[in-house]
């Protein structure tokens, strides 16, 4: 049985439909459902700090108006959701964060924001589907 769904959400349509998903499973199950979103974008070489908060401040704000909307919505079916935004490699830390937390099944969409070759299979589902220690679920 599935006692901890982690559902991971960029914002991308792929991701909202593997989210709506998530939320269906956690009702049906009584399961706990968190949500982890990644922040990839930060600058590489910021030039100056302020330049570096300036874009860590727009991505907590994207990021941090998604998760608003995601309790909204999983308030509708019942369903308590736990947020949590992180800096790093998608793949990575997701993959920490199924390990530190226990999660037994991962909900992915098929695509996220990818380049032309990763729309065929989103490149961070892919890595995920083979380095994580829990079930996947991807859905298209």
């Amino acid at each position: 049985m599935f006692d901890q769904i982690l559902i991971a959400h960029d914002g991308s349509d792929s991701a909202r439909k593997a989210f709506d998903v998530a939320v269906q499973m956690a009702a049906r199950l009584g399961a706990h459902l968190r949500m982890i979103c990644v922040e990839e974008e930060i600058p590489r070489h910021a030039e100056v700090i302020d330049e570096f908060r300036e874009e860590k401040d727009r991505a907590d704000s994207y990021f941090g108006q998604l998760a608003e909307q995601c309790r909204a919505r999983a308030a509708i079916d019942s369903v308590d959701l736990e947020t949590a935004i992180v800096p790093g490699h998608a793949v990575k830390v997701i993959g920490d964060f199924v390990q530190e937390n226990g999660i037994d099944v991962l909900v992915i969409g098929f695509t996220g924001h990818s380049r032309i070759y990763e729309h065929i299979w989103g490149g961070t589902a892919h890595n995920l589907t083979s380095t994580v220690r829990c079930n996947v679920l991807v859905v298209k």
